[in-house]
Formats: C-alpha cells, sequence, structure tokens
C-alpha cells in the first residue's frame, strides 16, 4: 500500500508541474500546444523533460541500464536517449521516448554510441 501511495504522490506531482509550466510556456511563446520543436534533454534530468513538454505530449520513458528497474521518481533520473530527435517538430500524434539511468550512472556504451 505504501508503494502505490508513492507512486500515485509522484504521479501528482509531475502532473502538476506539468500543468503548470507547460501553460507558462505556451502563453510567453503563442505558439500552439504540440507543434513545437523537441528540445534537447541528453545528458539532463529527467524532471526537465516533464517540465518542458506540452501535457498532452505522449511519453514513453524506460531505463535503458538493462536492469528493467520502473522509473517512479523523476528528479533521480538522467536522460541518455530520446526520439525524436532534438529540433524535429512535435505534433499531437508524435510519441515522446526517452531513455534514462540513474543519476550518477554512466549511460550504457551500448546506448551512448547509438544515440548520435
Amino acid at each position: 500500500m505504501r508503494r502505490a501511495a508513492v507512486v500515485v504522490g509522484g504521479a501528482v506531482l509531475a502532473l502538476a508541474a506539468v500543468a503548470a509550466s507547460s501553460a507558462e510556456e505556451a502563453a510567453e511563446a503563442g505558439d500552439e500546444p504540440g507543434t513545437r520543436p523537441m528540445p534537447d534533454f541528453l545528458d539532463r534530468g529527467l524532471w526537465q523533460v516533464f517540465t518542458r513538454l506540452d501535457r498532452r505530449t505522449r511519453l514513453d520513458v524506460h531505463d535503458v541500464s538493462g536492469r528493467d528497474r520502473r522509473v517512479l521518481w523523476p528528479p533521480r533520473w538522467q536522460v541518455c536517449t530520446q526520439y525524436p530527435a532534438a529540433g524535429t517538430e512535435l505534433d499531437r500524434r508524435t510519441t515522446v521516448m526517452i531513455g534514462v539511468v540513474r543519476k550518477g550512472e554512466t549511460c550504457p556504451p551500448r546506448v551512448r554510441d547509438a544515440r548520435r
């Protein structure tokens, strides 16, 4: 039961932050939501992904370390891979895929070599 509470609490915090920052950025930029270019998230914290993408963007986050861990608390993870590449125009049909490892770990060589 405690684990479920932690997961729900983390999800609520992430959604609240995303909703607040997305509304601010859309108002500042004057752009249509979902038509902005993909930011460069490589080697940055996962939290930035949640705060910089529009809240309606489809997002797939997974552990690329090979340990198949669940990604529950975004501030503890860093981005190793992203699809689509930085600068690509995002629309409502695009699913953004982010590969992460825990902060302090290095990206696996097979992932580091393949990303660029």
